[in-house]
C-alpha cells in the first residue's frame, strides 16, 4: 500500500479547503477528467465551503498500463466555459498528455481562468510546464491502483493507493 484511506481523506481535505478559500468570491466550474477522477472530485466538492458547479470530460490515453501518446474524447462536455472559472481535476499526471489536450481546448473557449488539481503526480509529468496548481501528493513512476485509479476498470473501487503488481 502506498496511502491509506486517512491520509487520503486528509490531503482531499486540505486542498478543498485550499480551494474554498482561492474560489470564495466564486461559483467554479469543477470540470472531471473520466473516469479515474470521479472519487476524488466527489470526496473534495464535498468538503468544499463554496458553491461550485460539476462538468465532465470523458479522455483516453492508456492501453492497460501504457500511455498510447494518443488521447481521444470519448465523452464532450456540453457547456459554455466562456468568462468562468474553470477547475480541471485529474485522476493523476503522469505524461501530461491528456493535461496537455484538455488545457488547449478549454483555453480555446475564453474561460476566465483555469486551474488544475491532480489527486496524484508523477516524476516528469510537467514536461509541458503547466502550473499544477492543487497536488494531492507526488509519487514514483510505478504503475498505481485504487481510489479511482485503474488496471483494465478494474481496482477502482479501493480506498487506499496500492502499487500494481504481477503477483
Amino acid at each position: 500500500m502506498i496511502l491509506t484511506a486517512k491520509e487520503i481523506d486528509k490531503r482531499v481535505s486540505d486542498i478543498a479547503n485550499q480551494i474554498s478559500h482561492d474560489f470564495k468570491n466564486s461559483t467554479p466550474i469543477v470540470l472531471g477528467v473520466l473516469k479515474g477522477s470521479y472519487i476524488f472530485l466527489a470526496d473534495l466538492t464535498r468538503k468544499m465551503k463554496i458553491e461550485s458547479e460539476v462538468e465532465f470530460v470523458r479522455l483516453k490515453s492508456y492501453d492497460g498500463d501504457t500511455s498510447t501518446n494518443n488521447v481521444e474524447v470519448l465523452y464532450d462536455f456540453n457547456r459554455n466555459l466562456q468568462g468562468r472559472d474553470i477547475i480541471i481535476i485529474e485522476d493523476i499526471i503522469d505524461t501530461g498528455n491528456t493535461l496537455k489536450f484538455l488545457y488547449k481546448k478549454i483555453k480555446e473557449l475564453c474561460p476566465k481562468s483555469i486551474s488544475i488539481a491532480s489527486f496524484l503526480v508523477k516524476p516528469n509529468s510537467n514536461k509541458f510546464k503547466f502550473k499544477i496548481d492543487y497536488i494531492g501528493f507526488e509519487i514514483p513512476s510505478d504503475f498505481v491502483v485504487g481510489y479511482g485509479l485503474d488496471y483494465n476498470e478494474k481496482y477502482r473501487n479501493l480506498d487506499s493507493l496500492f502499487y500494481l503488481t504481477n503477483d
